[in-house]
């Protein structure tokens, strides 16, 4: 396939416009300008089409402007667009009982609408801290829980996260998360990478840092995203949901990206057979609109009027384009997802099989990692391959992002054919190839 020329001049003159009155901050991966997206097919504004093997970060769970968000969206703000949390709605109510409904809790869930998964986080933080009456936290090497203060200390994917930003909110340690291919502790016999790592929380963050009674909660992703799409051994969570048990320690499942649908199954906790105490989602939650939510057992739940709030909390058209979004997941989704996640990784596998710079292939459902390496005896992550991999790709009409070191992430919307994952990945592997050529 030949390559498309480029940024094109409507996105060129755009990405000077934007230079000129945009923070510096944001990290634009390439010069993708979008115009419109139908499904899993977008164009920008020189009318180039692409795939959308990205979904803005695992956001557009429903494909882009899927009919019946936008009719929700549209029926909404004909009606109102606002009330500020000071007051009630019918839509909220609603979204509220809809995310009680397919809690991963046995007992009632208990919902705090926010704007972001960040700030779902941050209202995980205080509420473990006010329920426990504990200051301190245990989070995990290479977790991304967002960038407001009290998350960014829980993020350790990468340090320029934290430069320029210290002190940080005091009380958090971090404990290495379960790489089962890249395993960072020794194991003792009968254990995996997932339950040594409990037993160092055990006896060295707790018999040495933390006293386990100042503990609050543990905060992680089930699966790590921003981390390089990282999944934990069996016995990890089994382990965790004890040693929490064990010393009053609250389990909060940050599921921001793996959660509504990702993987299959409504959230990523449900894969490993254990029961968070509290889990915040965002993301996938509208098909794009911001929203997010804290999601805790009923019990947890504690905190008195006016402990914590927010003007824009269940946002009417936020919580409309969210009802639209779950029941579509729950009628559709949810089982394209499964379907069409372990068809694309089995075809990923054929694809590895080819190319030697892949080391591994891992994912559930929609949410696959394909990690790239100089050679599969040292693992060593081949970083500037992935991120040739990823422009190639993008001048030829596929749209992906990387996490971790050297990972490709496919997280496509949840509405993806298969038809459609033949032609990305089609183009990824192409430009694989392309990637390997240039790096001999």
């Amino acid at each position: 396939m030949e390559p498309m020329k480029l940024p094109g001049p409507k996105s060129k003159a755009l990405i000077k416009r934007d230079s000129s009155v945009i923070s510096p901050s944001y990290p634009r991966g390439y010069p993708f300008v979008m115009d419109h997206g139908k499904g899993t097919e977008v164009w920008d504004v020189d009318g180039n089409r692409f795939l959308d093997f990205a979904a803005g970060i695992a956001v557009a769970s429903t494909g882009h402007s899927h009919p019946k968000v936008v009719k929700a969206i549209q029926e909404q703000a004909e009606k109102f667009i606002h009330i500020s949390s000071d007051f009630y709605h019918q839509s909220w109510v609603e979204l509220g009982e809809k995310l009680d409904e397919i809690s991963p809790f046995e007992e009632a869930a208990i919902s705090f609408m926010t704007n972001s998964g960040t700030e779902a986080v941050e209202a995980a933080i205080k509420l473990a801290r006010f329920h426990t009456g504990r200051p301190n936290f245990i989070g995990f090497t290479g977790a991304f829980h967002g960038r407001t203060m009290g998350a960014v200390t829980f993020t350790a994917s990468k340090p320029h996260y934290h430069r320029g930003f210290y002190p940080l909110m005091n009380g958090v340690v971090h404990a290495p998360y379960p790489n089962p291919y890249r395993p960072m502790l020794d194991k003792r016999h009968g254990e995996d990478e997932g339950q040594a790592v409990v037993r160092y929380i055990e006896e060295e963050i707790l018999a040495h840092i933390l006293p386990a009674d100042e503990v609050a909660g543990i905060l992680l992703e089930p699966i790590q995203g921003e981390g390089g799409y990282i999944i934990p051994p069996a016995g990890f969570f089994p382990a965790l949901r004890k040693l929490c048990d064990r010393h009053g320690i609250l389990l909060i499942a940050d599921e921001v990206q793996c959660g509504m649908g990702r993987t299959g199954k409504w959230w990523a906790t449900e894969n490993f057979d254990i029961e968070p105490d509290i889990i915040t989602s965002a993301k996938g939650i509208a098909s794009g609109m911001p929203l997010g939510a804290m999601i805790a057992r009923k019990s947890v739940v504690t905190w008195p009027k006016g402990a914590h709030g927010n003007t824009y909390g269940g946002n009417p058209i936020a919580c409309a384009a969210a009802l639209a979004t779950i029941k579509l997941i729950e009628e559709e989704y949810l089982q394209n997802a499964a379907e069409v996640g372990q068809y694309t990784l089995d075809a990923l596998s054929e694809i590895m099989a080819r190319h030697q710079s892949i080391g591994e292939v891992r994912g559930i459902g929609l949410m696959i990692g394909i990690e790239f390496v100089k050679d599969r005896k040292s693992k060593t992550p081949a970083e500037g391959l992935r991120d040739r991999v990823v422009d190639l790709a993008f001048e030829r009409g596929l749209l992906t992002l990387g996490c971790g070191k050297s990972v490709i992430r496919v997280s496509p919307p949840l509405s993806i054919s298969k038809n459609e994952i033949d032609e990305g990945l089609q183009v990824l592997e192409e430009a694989i190839i392309l990637a390997e050529k240039e790096s001999m």
